[in-house]
């Protein structure tokens, strides 16, 4: 019977064969210079797989640097990882940053990233995984590698021939073809039977486990009628002797009963007494209490009338002062407007005097201002008549000559 995974992978086989006869029905022949192009290109690639063939050695596990070349390669498998999980790191940090920024075509961009950097993840680590899992020194992992190189080398020289011949490369998209149909067929047979492993594998153990339920059935079962055999006896025994206890328990139960209402009729006895005691000297206060009380309440209606005639008394004086102290306010109101017509008078006096005053010191101080102006415009006018020669200032030629002469006779 198919499983549903079964026809999926039939169904991916058969959409890789129609993908496949449709560019293959689409190639067209290349030109002469092309075809000549890619198969010098495709002639160095297969003369390197010959010489790579012709130097690997069939094993590493005699040479001398085999663990420096096992070190060096889980070593490149290693920051390759960590190389990846940094990307993987940078994209979900940049989507969770642009989250509430970003819009919906940003979102969707970096959703891809995402999902884009973690299969990239999680296939490097399945190759890290495999890789760890196999040594390849042995002979197995280097016979595997010669095989691909084998095969990779007769597809190349096919290709060149079909370049050469037809300029066109149908044995190589055919090749390519056929070996992910094959690897397709490999992967299917591998998951069928890993899957028929787990499958004997869970029944086996699901029929070990009903083995051992039906046992531990079979022996609880058994526990469980020795048990009950040995309730029943026990019932038995314990019925006999609870019958016994009951009849002695009921008589017992009766005739403490009856003393315990013996004993409760003579206390409700002796409780009707102290009630009736108690109702007796209730009565007698209540007499007394009434009593005091109509002769408290006379002394307090001559209290009363007392405080009425006081208070009525009281309210006629300060009435009677309230309506002098309205009198005395009366007129202790136009005192006060008189003496503020009064003092606004003297104010507007007082401020017109200095109103004066300050004009008359302005007009003295402008008059001392102006007067040593004009000293100073008078001094600076006779300096420059002095200086010029000017007006009465002014100096003749004779003056000067009888100047030298008395200047010389007062030298000598």
């Amino acid at each position: 019977m198919a499983t549903p995974e079964s026809r999926s992978n039939h169904r991916s086989q058969n959409s890789i064969r129609a993908s496949g006869s449709k560019k293959s029905a689409a190639l067209a022949t290349l030109k002469a210079y092309e075809s000549v192009c890619i198969a010098s290109v495709l002639e160095d690639c297969a003369d390197q797989l010959a010489i790579l063939g012709a130097i690997m050695p069939g094993s590493y596990e005699a040479r001398k640097d085999a663990k420096q070349i096992v070190k060096d390669e889980i070593g490149s498998l290693v920051d390759e990882q960590k190389k990846l999980e940094g990307v993987y790191e940078d994209v979900m940090t940049d989507r969770v940053t642009g989250q509430g920024e970003a819009g919906l075509a940003t979102k969707q961009a970096s959703h891809g990233k995402a999902q884009l950097a973690g299969k990239e993840l999680t296939n490097s680590t399945n190759v890290m995984l495999r890789s760890l899992k196999q040594n390849p020194l042995t002979m197995d992992n280097l016979s595997k590698v010669q095989d691909d190189r084998g095969f990779l080398e007769n597809v190349v020289i096919q290709s060149i021939h079909e370049l050469k011949d037809k300029n066109t490369y149908h044995s190589l998209v055919e090749a390519v073809k056929t070996e992910k149909i094959r690897k397709q067929r490999l992967q299917d047979t591998i998951k069928k039977e890993e899957e028929g492993r787990k499958y004997i594998k869970n029944l086996r153990e699901q029929l070990v486990n009903v083995g051992r339920d039906k046992e531990s059935e079979i022996q609880m079962r058994m526990e469980m009628i020795a048990h009950l055999k040995d309730q029943l006896q026990e019932m038995k025994a314990k019925t006999s002797m609870e019958k016994k206890y009951i009849k002695k328990v009921c008589n017992v139960s009766v005739l403490q009963t009856q003393k315990m209402c013996n004993l409760g009729e003579k206390d409700l006895k002796d409780q009707i007494d102290r009630i009736r005691s108690k109702l007796d000297e209730e009565t007698r206060c209540h007499e007394d209490i009434c009593q005091y009380l109509m002769t408290h309440q006379g002394l307090l209606e001559t209290k009363l009338e007392y405080w009425i005639a006081k208070y009525e008394k009281d309210t006629e004086e300060k009435a009677r002062e309230l309506d002098v102290l309205k009198s005395s306010k009366a007129k202790d109101l136009e005192r006060l407007q008189e003496l503020t017509k009064l003092y606004a008078e003297y104010e507007q006096v007082v401020v017109e005097d200095r109103i004066e005053k300050e004009k008359v010191r302005r007009k003295h101080e402008q008059e001392a201002i102006e007067l040593k102006a004009a000293i100073r415009l008078e001094a600076w006018w006779r300096g420059v008549m002095v200086r010029k020669g000017l007006g009465p200032f002014k100096k003749g030629k004779k003056k000067k000559g009888k100047g030298k002469k008395s200047g010389k006779k007062k030298k000598k």
